[in-house]
C-alpha cells in the first residue's frame, strides 16, 4: 500500500504521521526506553564510542536516559530548530567531531526515521513556522529553509514539500467536519506562535491556496513562557539583582547577561567557555552573596540546563491546573525553592501576549476578514493549554469558539494528509 509520511519536526517535540490512499492520518509510533510513544523530544546526545574516534549517538528519550545515566558525561544538543534562521551558529565541537546545523538535524531525522520499522520511503512533507524564531529577514527565513532541505536529504528525503504547521493542523481539523467552517488556527510552539485563517470541510482542497486567506506569525512560544519563570523566580536565587566587589575595590553588579543565557536553556552551555566560569567564581569571591553565586556556577560547570528545563516545565504545567504552586529544583548540592502564583505568571508573560495579539489583529486586518465571521478557533501546541492564553483568545472570539485537541501531535497528522493530497497519483 502506497504511504504518505508527513514529519513535524518541533523545537520540544517532534512527530511522525502517514496517510494511506484513503482515510483518516495516524501517528507512526516511536519507540523508546518504556515502550512506543506518539512524539519523540527534540534531543540529541552524543557520547564516547569503544574507540576515542568513535562518537554513540541517540535521540529523545533514549537521550535523555544516556544522558542521566553517564551524569551528563557526553554533549546533549536541543532545541536545535532554533538556530535554523541565525547566521552566527555555523558549526560546533562536539567531543571531537565538528558538526553544522544541517549535519546535526540530519542526524536527528535519520535516527528519528530509525525508531520505526515502517519503510518511510523518500518523499515527505515537513511542517515550518510561519515565521523562523530569530528570523528578522527573507534571507533568514531563506537560509532556514536551505538548511532543513539539506539536513533532509542526509536523512534520505529526497523530494521535500514545506507546509505551514498551523495549515497542517487546520487539515487535520477540518477532516473531521461535515460542512465547511473558516477557522483560526492557533499553532503555540516552544519557539513560535502561528496563525492560519483558513477554509476546512467537505470539498474544500487542500491543494488550494484560495483556501488561506492568511498566515501571522511571531517568535514567541513555551520557550518564552519557560524564560519568564527563569528570570521571575529562578534568578534571584542565583544571584541576579546582586552586586560584587572586585578585586580593586570597585562594587559591580553581576552582568545580566550571564541570566539571559539562563532564559533559553538551550543557552547554557554557552557560559562553560573558560573566561566565564573564571568571571564567575571572581564574582563569587566578591560578592554580597557567595553561596547564590555558587550555585549558579554549580548550574552552568554542571550543565544542568536539562533538568532546570524540567523543573521550569512543571512549574508551568502546575499553573494550568492551580492558583499557586513551588517551583522546586532538587539535585545535590542544589535546592533552589520559589512560591510561583498564577497571577504573577500572567503579568510575567502580558508583553508577549500583547504582541501575540497584535498579530492575530494584522492577520485579521491584512484579510480583511472580520473576527465574527470566524466559526471556530483550534488551538494546538502545548502552551495553548496556558490559562491567560485561553482567556486572550476567549476575550476576542469568545469561549464557545474556542477549541483544542491533540495538542502535540494535530500539526504531525494533517502533515501527512497534506502528503496525500499533495503526491497521490504522481510517479
Amino acid at each position: 500500500m502506497t504511504a504518505y509520511i508527513g514529519l513535524d519536526f518541533g523545537t520540544t517535540n517532534s512527530a511522525l504521521a502517514i496517510a494511506g490512499p484513503e482515510g483518516a492520518a495516524q501517528l507512526i509510533p516511536l519507540t523508546g526506553p518504556q515502550g512506543a510513544l506518539d512524539v519523540c523530544r527534540s534531543i540529541l546526545f552524543f557520547e564516547r564510542g569503544r574507540r576515542p574516534s568513535d562518537l554513540e549517538v541517540s535521540v529523545g528519550a533514549q537521550a535523555v536516559h544516556r544522558y542521566v545515566e553517564t551524569g551528563g558525561e557526553g554533549r546533549l544538543i536541543q532545541s536545535i530548530k532554533s538556530h535554523l534562521a541565525s547566521n552566527l551558529f555555523s558549526e560546533t565541537l562536539i567531543i571531537n567531531k565538528r558538526y553544522d546545523l544541517p549535519h546535526l538535524i540530519g542526524l536527528f531525522i535519520r535516527q528519528l526515521r530509525g525508531l520505526t520499522d515502517m519503510d518511510l520511503g523518500d518523499r515527505i512533507v515537513v511542517g515550518r513556522p510561519v515565521r523562523y524564531w530569530g528570523a528578522k529577514s527573507e534571507e533568514e527565513e531563506r537560509l532556514a529553509l536551505d538548511r532543513m532541505r539539506e539536513a533532509l536529504a542526509l536523512a534520505g528525503f529526497d523530494e521535500v514539500v514545506f507546509e505551514y504547521e498551523p495549515v497542517a493542523a487546520a487539515l487535520k481539523y477540518g477532516s473531521g467536519l461535515s460542512e465547511e467552517e473558516l477557522v483560526l488556527i492557533a499553532d503555540f510552539g516552544g519557539g513560535t506562535t502561528d496563525f492560519s485563517l483558513i477554509r476546512v470541510g467537505p470539498g474544500v482542497d487542500p491543494e488550494d491556496p484560495d483556501s488561506i486567506l492568511g498566515n501571522g506569525g511571531v517568535g514567541i512560544g513555551g520557550d518564552t513562557f519557560d524564560g519568564r519563570i527563569i528570570h521571575e523566580a529562578v534568578a534571584p536565587h542565583l544571584g541576579f539583582g546582586s552586586e560584587y566587589s572586585t578585586p580593586y575595590g570597585k562594587r559591580l553588579p553581576v552582568p545580566a547577561w550571564i541570566y539571559g543565557n539562563l532564559e533559553r536553556w538551550h543557552h547554557l552551555s554557552f557560559l562553560r567557555s573558560k573566561d566565564t566560569l573564571r568571571l564567575l567564581r571572581e564574582i563569587a569571591t566578591g560578592s554580597d552573596d557567595p553561596d547564590q553565586i555558587e550555585a549558579l556556577i554549580t548550574l552552568v560547570d554542571e550543565n544542568l540546563g536539562h533538568p532546570l528545563h524540567q523543573a521550569v516545565e512543571r512549574t508551568k504545567v502546575n499553573l494550568s491546573r492551580a492558583d499557586e504552586t513551588e517551583f522546586r529544583f532538587n539535585l545535590p548540592p542544589l535546592d533552589l525553592r520559589a512560591a510561583v502564583q498564577q497571577r504573577a505568571f500572567d503579568r510575567w508573560i502580558q508583553p508577549d501576549l500583547t504582541e501575540v495579539d497584535e498579530v492575530i489583529t494584522d492577520l485579521f486586518d491584512r484579510a480583511g476578514v472580520s473576527p465574527d465571521e470566524v466559526s471556530r478557533v483550534f488551538t494546538t501546541g502545548g502552551s495553548s493549554l496556558v490559562p491567560s492564553v485561553q482567556q486572550m483568545l476567549a476575550r476576542r472570539f469568545g469561549a464557545e469558539r474556542l477549541a483544542g485537541g491533540g495538542e502535540l501531535t494535530s500539526v504531525a497528522t494533517g502533515l501527512a494528509i497534506r502528503a496525500r493530497a499533495r503526491f497521490k497519483g504522481a510517479a
